[in-house]
């Protein structure tokens, strides 16, 4: 049994918005429910766990009333920081389960079901598994000398920019999971890292945005526009 715990916790600070970013119509529906219908184009059987802060639930659930909105998930309570709501989510798994679990932003609705698709099946063998894509910008590196502060160019090649979903064997996650908190949890796959586990990387798509500012709605909104950039194959 395959498990994805989609984590969406945001306050949408950076939006400028009321409304948590996450609940924002993107296309004339919520992100949060695009990104939830992605995962089930990509298997219909994979147990979808949402985590949400407990303030937020009851408006979720109005916007699933007024979009009609029938895709089946479990519910779990948002925690502290991210790594604290992870936990949360995987508390709803069973701790005798066998499989791959995911964890994905609840802000990125266009994941490629083919990017999914290779992050779940490599994670049967690898483990521990990320999308990433190339960096196309120049990358300079600050470095901060004798209080004065320089910048030297890196190779951009040497760098990657990664992704949701990262994809877990179940145990290993638990495990890993099962770790103190350290501010240097900046993702999943920085807590299996600290547990000792090598991460592998595959290919992501580029279409695969976090919609974190009013800029990334209109780009949501032309990926919307143009299908081909959101394919799900």
């Amino acid at each position: 049994m395959d498990y994805i715990i989609i984590v969406a916790g945001g306050k949408g600070l950076r939006m400028g918005a009321d409304i948590p970013k996450q609940f924002l119509p993107v296309g004339g529906k919520p992100v949060l429910m695009r990104t939830l219908e992605r995962f089930r184009e990509y298997a219909a059987d994979l147990q979808i766990i949402l985590v949400l802060p407990k303030a937020q639930q009851d408006y979720w659930r109005e916007l699933c009333q007024q979009y009609h909105f029938d895709v089946e998930y479990t519910l779990a309570n948002g925690g502290e920081t991210r790594f604290h709501s992870v936990q949360n989510g995987l508390a709803l798994v069973p701790d005798d389960a066998e499989g791959v679990v995911g964890v994905h932003d609840g802000v990125r609705p266009f994941p490629s079901v083919e990017v999914i698709r290779n992050c779940y099946e490599t994670a049967r063998t690898a483990k521990a598994v990320i999308p990433v894509i190339p960096i196309v910008e120049t990358v300079r590196h600050l470095v901060s000398e004798s209080n004065v502060q320089r910048s030297i160019t890196v190779p951009r090649g040497d760098y990657r920019l990664v992704q949701t979903p990262q994809t877990f064997d179940i145990q290993l996650l638990k495990a890993a999971n099962r770790q103190p908190y350290n501010d240097g949890f900046t993702d999943d796959a920085s807590v299996v890292e600290a547990y000792g586990f090598d991460i592998t990387l595959v290919e992501g798509n580029r279409e695969n945005i976090k919609i974190t500012t009013p800029f990334d709605m209109t780009i949501a909104e032309a990926l919307l526009n143009n299908n081909n950039s959101v394919s799900v194959r």
